[in-house]
């Protein structure tokens, strides 16, 4: 066989493990930082999303490409122990060096930019655990293909699978931890639902506000706080569809209730310039916020 005559199996074989592979790492890595970020929050961060999105991405993209990379690789292992001369295509030998310099050029471009935010302050803890945790996955890699270049996967196919098995188990294990996080997507889907539920509290509050600067006198019901004319509608419960609860309870105050399906957390918040966190803190089930209106801060609009 003319080992280097690559056919179009052979080649996109190839092409797609490594992009398989080069994404799986990257995800890995980021899922990595994005729990040691979880564990250890930095006081400085100005913005924490409280879905955790990179969380999600980053085990969304192994879920689904852990396996292709292990599926591919896999197949193309089986080829080269049924025809031996294709442990020598050109198309192997490249990607095999050109995985073990982007794993080297990551570890090494990794670690400027983590001394880089070492020396802008980052928490020790969060450094020492990133360092360690790139070291592991892309040191793995280096190590991994680097073997598999000189020939150790082939000579030792058994090896190969165990290391292939462990790789899997160790990935799972890093997605269920993201589970533990983040919880099940119906718990995530609550939790939507409950900050959606504070940003239209925030919403009718406003509107309140403004109909008492107007009138002098807070609303008898939401209704009247609509406004067909302006295109002003007053939001409901998107859970159940119902209206939020609003009373008023003196010339200057009112109260808006509305049913949580968790208790709000300080780990992060939708709006950082809102501060929609610190106003609408709740717990489970029907919660009333109490608020007076203060004339001197929101003094009436003047008439004309």
């Amino acid at each position: 066989m003319d080992t280097s005559r690559v056919t179009p199996k052979d080649f996109f074989l190839w092409a797609g493990a490594m992009f398989a592979l080069y994404g799986s790492v990257i995800s890995l890595i980021t899922l990595l930082f994005q729990y040691i970020n979880y564990l250890y929050p930095d006081a400085l961060d100005y913005y924490v999303d409280p879905f955790s999105g990179g969380i999600r991405f980053a085990m969304a993209t192994l879920i689904v490409l852990v396996p292709v990379a292990l599926v591919l690789m896999r197949l193309i292992r089986n080829d080269i122990v049924k025809i031996p001369q294709k442990a020598e295509l050109w198309v192997r030998r490249w990607a095999l060096v050109l995985t073990v310099f982007v794993a080297g050029a990551a570890v090494v471009g990794d670690l400027i930019t983590l001394v880089n935010y070492f020396l802008g302050g980052e928490i020790t803890v969060r450094f020492i655990l990133k360092v360690l945790a790139l070291l592991l996955v892309a040191g793995g890699v280096f190590l991994h293909f680097l073997a598999d270049l000189r020939g150790y996967w082939v000579a030792n196919p058994g090896r190969a699978k165990t290391v292939g098995v462990a790789a899997g188990v160790a990935v799972l294990l890093t997605i269920l931890a993201g589970f533990l996080i983040l919880g099940t997507p119906g718990e995530v889907r609550l939790k939507r639902l409950d900050v959606q539920k504070t940003e239209d509290l925030s919403n009718i509050q406003w509107q309140i506000i403004n109909y008492w600067q107007q009138k002098e006198a807070l609303p008898a019901s939401l209704v009247d706080l609509e406004d067909p004319l302006g295109g002003q509608m007053i939001p409901t419960d998107p859970q159940t569809g119902e209206a939020y609860v609003y009373r008023k309870t003196a010339d200057l105050q009112f109260s808006l209730c509305a049913t949580f399906n968790s208790e709000s957390t300080d780990r992060g918040t939708v709006r950082p310039y809102d501060s929609l966190e610190g106003n609408w803190k709740h717990g489970v089930g029907e919660v009333c916020f109490d608020r007076t209106i203060d004339p001197e801060r929101y003094p009436p609009y003047p008439k004309n």
